[in-house]
């Protein structure tokens, strides 16, 4: 496991830009932290990685954001039901060939495939962040 410590949102993105490198078609990778932790930001930087340069926003009221198809980027907070991700088809976009970022990825976790990677971002104090894969 790689821990790395970022001093503000632009070194977030400036990490997680490095890590889509590392990135395949078809990864599944949860964004794991708390409210405010810098998970939009870290998607961010790795959409900026991936060569993608139509601006990054947070879907939450969208659930899942499709940028090109090459990167979905979702937001299971507001999801209540696993049968309610299902009727979005949210599971769908798994082997579509793209790059899957879930945020709060738990709510949806009986539709998750095996195979998945893990980013645990933890908040320090207000800009501070450690970053975990």
């Amino acid at each position: 496991m790689i821990k790395l410590v970022s001093k503000s949102a632009e070194e977030t993105a400036a990490i997680a830009e490095a890590y889509a490198k590392t990135l395949r078609a078809g990864d599944v990778v949860l964004l794991e932290g708390d409210m405010g932790a810098g998970k939009t930001a870290f998607a961010k930087g790795v959409a900026k990685g991936l060569g993608i340069e139509e601006e990054v926003t947070s879907p939450t009221y969208a659930y899942m954001n499709d940028y090109d198809g090459r990167l979905f980027h979702y937001d299971c907070y507001r999801i209540e039901s696993v049968a309610q991700a299902e009727s979005l088809g949210l599971a769908d976009y798994f082997d579509m060939g793209g790059i899957c970022l879930i945020e709060w990825s738990q709510n949806i976790a009986p539709l998750l495939p095996k195979q998945v990677k893990r980013v645990c971002i933890t908040k320090i104090d207000e800009t501070t962040r450690e970053i975990a894969y």
